[in-house]
């Protein structure tokens, strides 16, 4: 048994005594771990359950649930009081003030809220040192994994200490200076003191009086604090006053994160001249903007479910100019921001796409896919990273987990990217994977494993055999989850194995009864592209114009164009040429391209099959008139622009 755990045994066993054993983890650096199963080992899980209940249960009065929040014998003091560094040297004598000076040098070698503890029961703290006791213990814990936090977070709540420190912190609140009583009250939150808890609420109700005379650094803690704090009416509360003060003092704030933290905690509730007052405040500070500051500004208005482009030009500017070393977390974040914010810049997006595929190798999978998994979400095109990534998977098709293995076949197929040389050798390292994983997956992740595959235009048999099993099909009929989605896979199924016809060694086909009652109701006619196409056709007497067509009882068309083809003799017989003309949302294209996305792309891929010549007319082009009738004279009629130039 380590020394690290027979200390954590002994501090356990005399949790209603003063501790004889004195506990500092950065004398046994390495070895703080802590696990559940290693105490359930010892003592059991009833008993550590009964040690994390009665920390919840302690009769001291401040820390007890009451329906009465305020304190006995308590009076309310003015808050007009203001503290400052210089009051509170002032308000201690050298003799105290060196005996403080040894107090903060012992609290900066605590390892632990248990040394931050022993260390306090040592001393009468004074306010100061009641506030640096809670921000140490948070500070001491929040680098550790998670595991390890939560045994030193259960250790601290049966140290003896800290119901006396919790008694310090009620008692002395009056005398805590703004700063102080934030950040003791952001530690308390942090440690996971019932929020509920009368010592919380005190803090809040504190903060709530002498919320008129908190700077802006005070308020930034403050409002972490209250960020994820659970909506009682003392949260509530301050936070209406906290929108107040700030739109007050919103022109005296001169730090941008604490303008930024004090934006995150309004949130998306703040009226919307707020928000523009804010928005205007950040961009006159725009030149101070470091490049964490434009990383965190883009999650903030995320955050705040505001949409504000000059300030997002702005810091995409500076991200993409500074994008060798930024680390992962915050350029997945700055993906998934601008996703909550259908904000897209072609240039970051392309910039941040091109710096991972040149470092791929310092880039775990798991990164890696995720870094995919946002791109597609944004409808962007990485073709640098996919084609890197390839490579990759390509030379170590085993190191695809099951999770990553679906998120890549739903990111290549949603964004139809081609590998073009290196296509079939990468599908075929694919289907190696999924045939590996076929016997975890379930009916559904099988369906859509297919479902992407097949879009891809690869059709590997054991997977589709497996699907289309009597016994599989009736564990998806029977699921909760069988929605229109997995019919229309279904139907794209069929069609594919239909219309591609792939070579397989026995034939497979789709029940009828799974892909549901084919289209649904036909959507509205297009009045935009209706007109511009009988006005384009108006002087065409042998061309046959067809709107919103339905073709193999599933695809749309919104119009299709028949031609006749001039006959090279006089006995041949010829079939009119049929053009398909589909007018796509912009959706349907990767961002930035007019390369389509798997469903459209599938879509155009079948109706050639089928033996028409599809053409796309995108939303942006049938807005132009000049534009769309130059494509469809381009398309239609090519001898007319080869004679007019």
């Amino acid at each position: 048994m380590s020394l690290w755990l027979t200390q954590v045994v002994v501090r356990c066993s005399l949790r209603s005594c003063i501790y004889s054993v004195k506990y500092c983890s950065s004398t046994v650096a390495g070895k703080n771990s802590c696990s559940s199963e290693q105490l359930s080992h010892i003592y059991g899980t009833k008993q550590i359950h009964s040690w994390r209940a009665a920390s919840f249960k302690s009769p001291v009065r401040f820390y007890s649930l009451d329906a009465s929040l305020e304190p006995e014998n308590t009076k309310v003091v003015s808050p007009s009081v203001e503290g400052s560094l210089v009051l509170d040297e002032i308000q201690h004598p050298s003799g105290e003030r060196q005996e403080r000076s040894i107090f903060f040098q012992l609290l900066q070698h605590c390892g632990s809220p248990s040394d931050v503890l022993d260390l306090s029961q040592k001393y009468a703290a004074s306010p100061r040192q009641i506030s640096n006791c809670f921000t140490y213990m948070w500070s001491s814990i929040k680098k550790m994994s998670d595991e390890q936090r939560r045994c030193e977070i259960q250790l601290m709540f049966e140290h003896s200490g800290f119901d006396q420190l919790l008694e310090s912190a009620m008692t002395n609140v009056r005398s805590m200076q703004n700063e102080d009583l934030a950040y003791s009250l952001l530690a308390m939150v942090s440690l996971g003191v019932p929020q509920r808890s009368r010592v919380v609420q005190l803090y809040l109700r504190a903060c709530q009086e002498r919320l008129n005379g908190f700077d802006e650094k005070s308020l930034s803690i403050l409002a972490s604090s209250l960020e994820n704090m659970e909506s009682t009416p003392n949260v509530v509360a301050l936070k209406q006053g906290l929108r107040l003060v700030v739109e007050a003092l919103l022109p005296r704030i001169k730090n941008i994160v604490a303008l930024q933290t004090v934006m995150r905690l309004l949130g998306k509730e703040m009226p919307l001249d707020l928000k523009r007052k804010l928005e205007r405040k950040a961009f006159s500070m725009a030149e101070q903007f470091t490049l964490p500051n434009t990383h965190y500004m883009i999650s903030t208005m995320a955050k705040m479910g505001f949409y504000s482009k000059p300030l997002l030009d702005i810091c995409s500017q500076t991200i993409t100019e500074n994008l060798p070393g930024v680390p992962f977390n915050r350029l997945l974040k700055v993906l998934l921001s601008c996703r909550e914010l259908h904000y897209r810049d072609l240039t970051l997006l392309t910039g941040i796409s091109d710096y991972i595929a040149s470092t791929i190798d310092i880039w775990s999978q798991k990164e890696v896919v995720l870094f995919l998994s946002a791109f597609e979400n944004l409808a962007f095109c990485p073709a640098s990273l996919m084609a890197a990534f390839a490579q990759r998977v390509i030379a170590n098709p085993d190191t695809l987990t099951l999770k990553d293995l679906l998120c890549v076949l739903k990111v290549y197929s949603s964004l139809n990217y081609s590998l073009q040389l290196d296509r079939e050798q990468f599908l075929q390292s694919l289907s190696k994977t999924l045939d590996f994983y076929l016997h975890r997956m379930s009916s559904s992740q099988l369906l859509k494993a297919c479902y992407c595959l097949c879009l891809l235009g690869h059709f590997p048999f054991a997977p589709l055999e497996k699907l289309l099993q009597g016994a599989k099909l009736e564990v998806l009929r029977r699921e909760v989850t069988y929605v229109k989605k997995q019919e229309q896979m279904f139907q794209t199924l069929h069609l594919c194995l239909h219309l591609d016809q792939p070579v397989l060694p026995k034939p497979l086909s789709v029940p009828a009864i799974m892909m549901g009652e084919g289209t649904s109701s036909a959507p509205s006619v297009n009045p935009s592209l209706s007109r511009l196409l009988r006005d384009f056709l108006s002087d065409q007497a042998d061309v046959v114009l067809q709107e919103m067509v339905t073709v193999e009882n599933i695809y749309f068309v919104d119009a299709v164009i028949s031609k006749p083809v001039a006959k090279q003799t006089l006995s041949e017989e010829t079939q009119p040429q049929r053009m398909a003309v589909l007018c796509p949302a912009s959706s349907a294209f990767c961002f930035g391209t007019s390369q389509p996305r798997g469903p459209l792309a599938v879509k155009l891929r079948h109706l050639k099959l089928l033996g028409y010549i599809p053409m796309t007319i995108t939303e942006q082009v049938l807005k132009s008139e000049e534009k769309a009738t130059q494509l469809l004279t381009q398309e239609i009629f090519p001898e007319r622009t080869i004679s007019t130039s």
